[in-house]
């Protein structure tokens, strides 16, 4: 058997049934979290939210899913047809693709590649063309102008979190995401580099568009954003996309910052995979708390705050800290 799987049928088989085994389960959870999110939310705002399809509610997430796939997918006229069913595919697709090299475990990642944060940030940038896709295609300045938005949002806060992962890679000396973890076996990065992981996960609200980042739903001014024009099933593949970046993000947050797979001390006994879901469900539930208790800012705060203060905190520490590390001879050798 182990033969088979080194020919290159073999590498293909396994490379699927790797693959299944983590998009299966990641389809599940992009499902659940709407749940968990409503379910938060109602705890937070004192009233129930879904109780009533299944026990506890459980089933709502497959209720949603069969009322949209029973929607008719409305195209506007004048709009470019290919593109508008391209961009909500492009935007969930991505959300999905990016966790090929994220390990759940010890070289528990469908590719254990040596530039896997630059795949992982590759992707992560990618993400806005599928929001200026259907912000265009959908022939509705209501709708372009919010993917506008949606844009230049997503673009300022990435590089704040390009200067965080910079950081981090030097402290690692390594572009591997396994070794980034590894490094972290006796002190998480979240300690020594704790400003960086603040920055890093509010730049990851406003990547994704939520809460109190989520200026493309101004509705006073342009209804619902990018997606405005979109119905039934596309309009459902954009609402998971969001969620599935939230995990990619809280992923990330986790990989980087959180130890990834590694136990608290004393509780090694409990398997890596157990803790490193335990850690992206506590992300998680900052992202609901966060949209639970803060209001929306404005544009031009949102704008100032990646500007003029996360990107000239992450320069400096970023030099702070590669100084500090050359000053002590603390680079790593590689």
């Amino acid at each position: 058997m182990n033969a088979f799987f080194q020919t290159d049928l073999g590498i293909v088989i396994l490379t699927l049934l790797e693959s299944l085994a983590l998009i299966v389960p990641l389809l599940i959870g992009v499902a659940y979290l709407t749940y968990f999110e409503r379910r938060v939310m109602g705890a937070i705002q004192l009233r129930k939210g879904p109780n009533i399809v299944g026990p506890f509610g459980l089933g709502q997430p497959f209720a949603d899913a069969i009322k949209m796939l029973f929607k008719e997918t409305i195209i506007p006229t004048g709009a470019d047809r290919l593109l508008f069913i391209v961009a909500p595919m492009i935007t969930f697709g991505l959300a999905v693709v990016a966790w090929a090299v994220i390990p759940v475990n010890n070289h528990w990642a469908i590719a254990n590649i040596n530039v896997g944060i630059l795949y992982l940030f590759a992707i992560s940038s990618l993400g806005v063309y599928g929001i200026i896709i259907a912000g265009w295609a959908s022939n509705s300045k209501y709708a372009f102008l919010g993917a506008l938005r949606s844009a230049a949002q997503m673009v300022s806060y990435e590089v704040s979190m390009g200067f965080v992962i910079v950081t981090v890679l030097v402290c690692v000396g390594s572009l591997n995401l396994n070794d980034i973890v590894m490094a972290q076996r006796h002190l998480w990065f979240a300690i020594p580099l704790f400003p960086l992981f603040i920055i890093f996960f509010i730049s990851g609200l406003a990547e994704t568009n939520r809460a109190p980042f989520d200026l493309a739903e101004g509705e006073s001014e342009i209804v619902a954003g990018f997606f405005v024009e979109y119905s039934a099933m596309s309009f459902a593949l954009f609402f998971l996309g969001e969620y599935a970046n939230m995990i990619l993000i809280s992923g990330m947050t986790t990989t980087l910052f959180l130890g990834g797979w590694l136990p608290l001390p004393g509780l090694a006994f409990i398997p890596g995979v157990f803790w490193f879901l335990l850690k992206v469900l506590f992300c998680l539930f900052v992202f609901v708390w966060v949209r639970a208790t803060l209001p929306r800012l404005r544009y031009d705060q949102l704008m100032t705050l990646g500007w003029k203060v996360f990107l000239p905190i992450t320069m400096v520490y970023l030099v702070a800290v590669a100084g500090v590390m050359e000053y002590f001879g603390w680079l790593p050798h590689v």
